[in-house]
């Protein structure tokens, strides 16, 4: 039986050659999906605290710290869960008394949210910018022990520059959450003490993992909260049993194998390819092709108006309000190019569109004609 046509079909020399444009989980290369299937009958079922696969979460350990350039003197932590338990266990294990939040769209607010729901914590300093723009963190305050600082926001595709502020102390730890950015963005080790994120972004991974590259600030830090014994932590968020396993290459609880089997093939793919400059070039030209379109476009503008902060990673484009983005983006979908849609939170006409490396430039230059095929379809 044949399947129906889509009510509004675009021609096949329109169509990209990979369809797939969501902002997490992203598109799985199928080199990626294939090491899984070779692992099926040498790794997957293996316990965590064995050597192949504590090979594995030493393979992804030693190639995270070659694709950042990390000193040695850093350390890979990781964990089950994603990035909203890291969250959690950045409260009790990160964070020493008071932390300060810059909160510009859905993701950047929920880590602040945390901390001002910890009773152990003092409320939070929280400077707030509205979606589609960012705040400016200032100056060091004396008062403040954690800066959290959010590298790319995935609901309004802001990405920002990372800087320690003016004046801050070695005992001020930088904290950024980089989920959406890690391996899509170049950083500077020398301006950050904790960059974490979930693999489901520019790795390509499944969810249900953190990890999160620590400066010695960092693990000194971890080690003082974590002992001391007058502050009591789960044990499923205790950073410093994460660290004491992250050392010998293993979890606390069992792990998804796959998640890391995922991770391990996209980092060997992007060291192979030249490491973060080869990764994040790839998604820098998507983004040159995605918002001079959107630019020169009669029905579509770039959400985010300053050029400096937009995401080279997720591109937010407004369409014109005759436009109802809902609609192309459930045409692109009925032709198999997919999740395109905008975040649900922030309510506005237009589409959300992934950049991260696995994605082809020449797929984002085809989709932005077939967005203009679908366009003069329904208007």
């Amino acid at each position: 039986m044949t399947s129906a046509l889509p009510p509004i079909p675009i021609p096949a020399h329109l169509l990209p050659a990979d369809g797939r444009f969501g902002s997490g989980p992203s598109k799985v290369r199928q080199a990626q999906a294939d090491a899984v299937a070779r692992a099926g009958s040498s790794l997957l079922g293996t316990s965590h605290r064995q050597d192949p696969v504590r090979d594995l979460v030493g393979s992804v350990r030693s190639r995270l710290t070659d694709l950042f350039t990390l000193p040695d003197s850093w350390e890979i932590l990781l964990g089950n869960g994603g990035t909203t338990v890291l969250w959690d266990a950045a409260s009790f294990g990160l964070i020493e008394r008071r932390s300060q939040h810059l909160s510009f769209g859905e993701f950047s607010s929920k880590f602040a949210a945390v901390t001002a729901a910890a009773p152990h914590l003092d409320d939070p300093s929280v400077i707030s910018a509205d979606p589609g723009s960012a705040p400016d963190g200032g100056l060091a305050d004396p008062d403040i022990d954690a800066y959290c600082l959010t590298h790319n926001e995935t609901s309004t595709g802001v990405a920002v520059s990372l800087a320690r502020p003016d004046g801050a102390t070695s005992d001020q730890l930088v904290l950024v959450d980089a989920t959406s950015a890690a391996g899509g963005i170049p950083w500077d080790p020398a301006e950050v003490d904790v960059y974490y994120f979930a693999p489901q972004k520019c790795f390509a991974g499944d969810g249900g993992l953190w990890l999160a590259a620590c400066s010695p600030e960092a693990v000194d830090r971890i080690g003082r909260l974590c002992q001391r014994g007058d502050r009591w932590i789960p044990a499923s968020i205790d950073l410093g049993i994460a660290l004491d396993n992250s050392l010998k290459n293993q979890t606390y609880n069992t792990p998804a194998l796959a998640t890391l089997i995922l991770l391990d093939e996209q980092l060997g793919w992007m060291l192979d390819g030249g490491g973060l400059e080869f990764a994040s070039g790839r998604s820098r030209q998507s983004a040159e092709i995605l918002y001079r379109w959107a630019e020169k476009s009669p029905i579509a503008t770039p959400f985010v108006t300053e050029p400096a902060l937009r995401s080279p990673l997720v591109g937010t484009i407004d369409l014109d309000d005759s436009i109802d983005a809902i609609a192309v983006s459930g045409v692109l979908r009925a032709n198999g190019v997919v999740d395109t849609e905008s975040y649900r939170k922030l309510g506005r006409n237009q589409l959300r569109i992934a950049m991260y490396p696995a994605v082809d430039p020449a797929d984002i230059e085809a989709l932005t004609a077939c967005i203009d095929h679908v366009v003069g379809q329904i208007s």
